[in-house]
This record gives C-alpha cells, structure tokens and sequence, in this order.
C-alpha cells in the first residue's frame, strides 16, 4: 500500500532492525468503535504491507467508543501501546498496553487508565527523563475544561499507573499566533518529545489556529519536562498535525503527521526535519 492509500489519523512510526512499523487511529467514523488497531511494514516510508491487526479492543471490552492515537514506545524489553479509550464513566483516558514485539499482539496493563479517570483526557505519550524515570505527558481536553491543557504525571516503571499527581505544562491558548477564542475555547491534542541538539527538549503538539490544524512546536527552557515551556513557530501550518519525529534508517531526521484534517480523507506524510539547535524545520 501507498501512503495515500492509508486512511489513518495520528500516525507513529517505530524503526526496528531495519524495519519501519507504523501504527495510527482507524480513521472510519473519526475512530469511533473501530475495534482496535493496526500496523503497517515497510522499509521505505512509502510502500506498506497491508494492515495487520495489533490490538482488539472489543476483546477487552474497550470499544466502548474512542479508539484513538495508538504510540508504540520501547521501554526496558518490552514494547508499549499508549492509546486513548473511552472509559465505563463515559470520559476519556489514556491506558497501557504492552507486547514483547512491535507487532502485537498487545494486551492492557492495568484495567484502569493513567489518567485521572475523572479527566476528560487524550493523546498520552510517553517521556523518559535523563534519570530513566518513566512520564506520561497528555492532554486535558477543552470539551471539559474549555482552554485545554497539557499535563504531565510520573509513571510507575512497569507503566501501569501513575506514581503521584498530573502536573500542569502550559495551554492551548499560548500556542504561537494563537488568536483569541470567540467561545473560550482552546485545543490541545498530539504531544511528542524529542530530545535535540545541544540537548534541547522540545515537544511537538497540535491545534487549531484561525480555523486550521497545526503543527506546533514548544522547547523546554530547562531541558527538562518541569521546565517553562516556550512556544514556537509552527512546523506545519496546512491543516495537518498530531505528528511525530523520528530518525529514519539512514539517520535522517523525519517528521510524520496526518493532512488533510478532513475526516475519512486523512493520510500519514512524511517530511525531512532540519534541527538547528534552535529550532525544528521541514526541509523545502
């Protein structure tokens, strides 16, 4: 298969062994009881095997609606999906699963999700600390607090649960050109943390600026997830995001999102990535 082939929302990309597997949200009915998620082969980021199911959330009684923004992280030996559920209180939640290869099959970790269950939340991703200590960084949805949040919380070492109280990064509403809400509203959907040059942290993120989808783009001032979070140019601003770096088998440096924003019309695009020390680029 073609990337414009694919019909995903949110994609992820792990390179192994020489391999690339790229996972992503079910994009029929804007991936509302899809039943789970897939991955897709390859070794050049445009030609793909077909999908192959990795996790069956029927099975686990998790297709009660959202089956969202799968992540596969390596951690230690084993290969973890961080992905968005509905739960039995109708919010949403980020929850663990865990497989010993890229693959699948994956299965839960715990019944319950990592984030507080009285959260509405979504889009967790995982950040390892200079000290190897495990965090999931997330969103608070504005649907249930209006200027939605990014949020972080430490994570027990098996990922299970987390070790202490969410932590608050910044909001949707300090986005860069971000212009002011009519209703009060603010999105903010997608992180990913890529350590840079010159050991900058930088997180990627996404919302929507005058109508459209970015690609935002934050740096941590102190290198680290406690730090103040400045908020830069966006990477992409043509109505795509929810991205994610990566380096690809040659070393090259990639950035991955969905485009267009449409419903149904959503394909994973990849772009090189210029890291100036200062800043991320796509490269004309």
């Amino acid at each position: 298969m073609k990337n414009n082939e694919i019909n995903i929302r949110d994609p992820f990309v792990v390179c192994e062994n020489g391999v690339y597997y790229m996972y992503g949200t079910r994009a029929e009915n804007f991936g509302v009881k899809t039943g789970g998620f897939d991955v897709y082969i390859g070794t050049d980021l445009e030609n793909w095997s077909l999908p192959k199911e990795v996790f069956n959330s029927e099975k686990y009684l998790l297709n009660r609606e959202v089956n969202w923004a799968p992540e596969v992280h390596k951690f230690g030996d084993k290969y973890y999906m961080l992905a968005t559920f509905t739960q039995n209180n109708g919010l949403r939640g980020t929850y663990a699963l865990v497989s010993n290869t890229p693959d699948g099959a994956f299965a839960p970790v715990s019944e319950k999700p990592l984030t507080p269950p009285a959260w509405c939340c979504l889009d967790g991703t995982l950040y390892v600390d200079r000290a190897g200590a495990p965090y999931l960084v997330f969103c608070h949805e504005h649907v249930q607090i209006k200027n939605g949040t990014v949020c972080a919380v430490r994570l027990l070492p098996d990922l299970s649960a987390a070790d202490g109280e969410p932590f608050y990064l910044f909001s949707g509403s300090h986005a860069y050109g971000m212009q002011p809400s009519p209703n009060g509203g603010y999105v903010t959907d997608g992180p990913f943390l890529y350590r840079g040059k010159k050991d900058k942290l930088y997180m990627i993120w996404s919302t929507i600026v005058n109508g459209a989808y970015y690609q935002c783009l934050a740096v941590s001032d102190n290198g680290e997830i406690n730090g103040n979070w400045v908020q830069l140019r966006p990477i992409f601003t043509a109505d795509g995001g929810h991205g994610m770096v990566f380096r690809n088998l040659t070393g090259g440096l990639c950035l991955v999102l969905h485009a267009p924003n449409i419903s149904e019309r959503e394909h994973p695009v990849f772009f090189a990535l210029r890291d100036t020390g200062k800043t991320l680029r796509i490269l004309k």
